[in-house]
């Protein structure tokens, strides 16, 4: 353990503040967000990581402040810019009517009653360049457009969009984590990505059937007037009539108005491309600049501001980028406190630990890496960080077991889709913006959403490991 912590310690001082997270969060006023930090300096304490910074014997500095700090900067470091300029491009959608534009777009070429598919769809090739959080907080306008024109719930929208997104982001190359697993396993990005997307779909096909029941049981459409700006009600079923309304008004074309989101995609596709083919050096290196997610996004509210807002005043548009700040304040914070959380498991070493101790258990080859991937996921809360250590971990045992690689890496990023909940950033950037704030509701919503996910592809994996030992 790091820092000479107790690892037996430490994995109940994470039991312990896991059960007061919960019940602090079910059953007191305080919000989440003050629910994250406590519990995670909680489990610091119980857990014995030092009060005050000390330095460990390569210099880095090891303590529950530090931990802290670092956790909620370091997430929203990566995410916090992009959720910004993604919900001030959100507000730019609505008032101008290219987020109708892009709904009623949606609804003529995949046809009625099939807006799940289509979003899933949408979710499952954009998140193969891009991450899934800067990904859902680009789409989710379209998924809340989509919502208000056919009284469908935003919530089976949404949880079909964010089950697609988050699928081939964790299997599927060049995003980081499955990247990272071809890496550690040395085997072929090609190969890989090609079983990854087949995998994916019996995936992608299930969380959307999800999506379609959970959205029955969690009814509520946008509403400006609301003051969670999401109106609750019982079910409705879908209403139609709403698309001959909006073909009426007018709005913005269609290429206008999906360029602003089409531009960051691209961007990042051509950045991810040119990296991997190592093509970065002299002008190429301009690619990866503007191909960055966060100078990507940004140019393409930059775009939807003078473009899409073309007819809003100075003061119009200023008034809707800051509204839609407004609702991003309290999804970075709650973010950043679940980075804060992790933090403080990651350096503890408690994923580490409890991974140590599966690997001489003697289970089967192929469940060591998906079972630790699982643990240190459920423990830490990225998949990232699941995934890569998983297969850090267990990339030499396999290659000496004769066990297939390809299977045992599969295994990693499968395992890292395990119940997301408090300490996942994804899981608060997804029930914030579609407006569920209840924590039960957040756990149907997203949890069992990511959950089905990794059940659906452990069966695949058992099953192909029969063939491919």
């Amino acid at each position: 353990m790091v820092g000479g912590l107790d690892g037996q310690r430490m994995v109940i001082a994470l039991l312990i503040g896991i059960v007061v997270l919960i019940l602090l969060v079910l059953k007191t006023k305080i919000h989440a967000f003050v629910a994250l930090i406590f519990s995670a300096v909680l489990i610091g304490l119980i857990g014995g990581m030092p009060i005050i910074n000390t330095k460990l014997d390569d210099g880095t500095a090891f303590g529950i402040i530090n931990s802290i700090t670092k956790g909620f900067g370091n997430t929203l470091g990566s995410i916090g810019i992009i959720i910004g300029f993604g919900v001030m491009m959100g507000q730019i959608f609505e008032v101008t009517g290219a987020a109708k534009r892009m709904a009623l777009t949606f609804l003529r070429v995949f046809g009625k009653n099939r807006e799940e598919e289509a979003l899933a769809a949408t979710g499952f090739v954009v998140s193969i360049p891009i991450f899934c959080d800067s990904g859902f907080i680009i789409l989710a306008p379209i998924a809340k457009a989509i919502s208000k024109a056919t009284k469908k719930s935003v919530i089976s929208l949404g949880i079909a969009l964010a089950g697609g997104l988050v699928i081939t982001h964790s299997l599927v190359p060049p995003t980081p984590g499955p990247l990272g697993v071809c890496g550690l396993y040395g085997i072929d990005v090609g190969k890989f990505i090609l079983i990854g997307i087949v995998l994916s779909i019996p995936m992608a096909i299930a969380c959307t059937a999800y999506a379609r029941y959970i959205g029955k049981k969690i009814y509520q459409i946008p509403d400006e007037n609301e003051e969670s700006g999401f109106k609750r009600m019982p079910y409705q079923k879908p209403d139609y009539s709403g698309e001959a309304e909006i073909a009426s008004e007018k709005l913005p074309g269609t290429f206008i108005s999906f360029f602003p989101i089409l531009l960051p995609i691209v961007l990042i596709l051509v950045a991810t491309i040119t990296s991997a083919l190592k093509l970065t050096s002299g002008g190429m290196a301009v690619f990866q600049f503007i191909g960055s997610p966060i100078v990507a996004v940004g140019l393409g509210l930059i775009f939807a501001v003078l473009v899409l807002g073309k007819d809003l005043t100075r003061e119009q548009a200023l008034k809707q980028m800051e509204k839609g700040m407004a609702s991003a304040g309290i999804i970075m914070l709650v973010t950043g406190g679940g980075g804060a959380l992790g933090q403080i498991i990651k350096d503890s070493g408690l994923g580490s630990y409890i991974a140590q101790g599966l690997v001489g258990s003697g289970l089967p080859i192929v469940l060591l890496p998906f079972l630790i991937a699982t643990l240190i996921r459920f423990i830490q809360g990225s998949g990232t960080v699941a995934m890569t250590t998983a297969a850090s971990i267990t990339a030499a045992i396999v290659a000496e077991a004769g066990g297939n690689l390809y299977m045992a890496g599969l295994a990693c990023c499968v395992g890292s889709l395990f119940f997301s909940y408090f300490n996942d950033s994804y899981f608060w950037v997804v029930n914030r913006t579609l407006g569920v704030s209840d924590t039960r509701e957040q756990i149907r919503a997203y949890s069992i959403t990511s959950t089905i996910a990794w059940a659906v592809g452990f069966v695949e994996i058992m099953i192909l490991s029969i063939f491919f030992h």
